[in-house]
């Protein structure tokens, strides 16, 4: 009877240190790009071991750069690694870990807010929404003015089940500014409770798993790093779609310091806003001197709920443009002025 063969984890061949390929390569972190290094591979590990079990998983890293994430994930075992660089004086360092792990590594050498996800896993992979995560992971350590802006349009990926989540739950696993991470995972009458809060908790379950000290980097940024987890659910807590969500959140976030229907106002024409804005609060049982980082998600939920209902009733009121309004009117007074009318305009109050 033949003796069964013992899978045998993968190890990378010995290369040189992802301080050598620095050197090698003569890179060097770009400020203007908000570019920093991590070179210690237990902190790369670590980041790692955030994203669970990659033993055979598909796995896109976002910004490899030097490659010191990149060495980690291929020594979990993962299956395929698809590396997503825009700058090409990382490419032929990365080049070197795809020849020390034949056919584990494809390298795209392209901007990661602009690439497809939708390609960029096998079909086979694809899951039910309802079922368990997909074995899919996005990781990565992106430029820290880059991680907000992505994570937002991921977030609207997840929301309609496109883009790197059209295989189902796809799991994320990435670095942010500190400050940016306690935003992302605070609950309601925290300091840091913001619009990013909202947005990303209605549609994930959000965890900012350890925090890296900014000295672990090279060069040093100014501020400390966190790594946060975020786990698609299967419903969203508010059941509208992303565009709406966005502006009711985003209006009652607008002045942050004032009771919140000082912000949920903005979502109506001057014209009749103390009118609605008294119909959507009372008919959403929100209390309108709560500040804005006070509301929980059930509160967003009926405010959402309520609106969307006010906008199919008036067809033109979703695309209403508090900014535009205010500028318009801006634009007139200015007319009146050029033209020697009196120039004592009342202005709403712009707080």
């Amino acid at each position: 009877m033949a003796v069964p063969r013992k899978v045998t984890a993968f190890h990378l061949p010995p290369l040189p240190t992802v301080g050598e390929i620095i050197k090698l390569f003569r890179l060097k972190a770009q400020k203007q790009l908000s570019q920093n290094f991590l070179l210690d591979l237990r902190l790369t590990d670590k980041i790692v071991r955030q994203a669970a079990e990659l033993k055979n998983a598909h796995v896109c890293e976002v910004g490899p750069g030097p490659g010191g994430i990149t060495r980690s994930i291929l020594s979990a075992g993962v299956e395929q690694l698809l590396l997503i660089e825009k700058d090409a004086r990382f490419i032929p360092g990365l080049q070197m870990l795809s020849e020390a792990a034949p056919g584990k590594v494809r390298i795209v050498h392209g901007d990661i807010l602009t690439y497809k996800m939708e390609k960029a896993f096998p079909k086979h992979l694809k899951k039910n929404w309802e079922d368990e995560a997909a074995n899919i992971h996005i990781i990565g350590n992106p430029p820290l003015s880059l991680s907000t802006p992505l994570i937002i349009k991921w977030l609207e990926n997840v929301s309609k089940k496109d883009g790197p989540f059209i295989y189902g739950r796809t799991q994320m696993t990435l670095t942010f500014q500190k400050e940016v991470a306690e935003r992302l995972t605070a609950n309601p009458g925290g300091k840091q409770r913001s619009r990013l809060s909202i947005m990303s908790q209605h549609l994930c379950t959000v965890e900012n798993r350890f925090v890296i000290p900014g000295e672990a980097f090279v060069p040093k940024p100014e501020v400390d790093v966190a790594v946060v987890h975020f786990t698609p659910l299967v419903q969203p807590k508010i059941q509208q779609p992303f565009a709406l969500v966005e502006k009711v959140v985003r209006s009652a976030f607008q002045f942050r310091r004032k009771y919140c229907f000082r912000g949920i106002e903005t979502l109506f024409p001057e014209s009749g806003r103390l009118k609605r804005t008294e119909q959507l609060m009372m008919t959403a049982n929100v209390e309108p001197t709560l500040r804005p980082f006070q509301l929980s998600m059930s509160h967003f939920r009926n405010l959402c709920d309520t609106y969307r209902k006010m906008c199919d009733e008036d067809p033109g009121l979703f695309v209403y443009d508090y900014r535009e309004e205010l500028r318009q009117k801006k634009m007139g007074k200015n007319l009146l002025k050029r033209t020697g009318q009196p120039d004592k305009i009342e202005e709403e109050d712009q707080l």
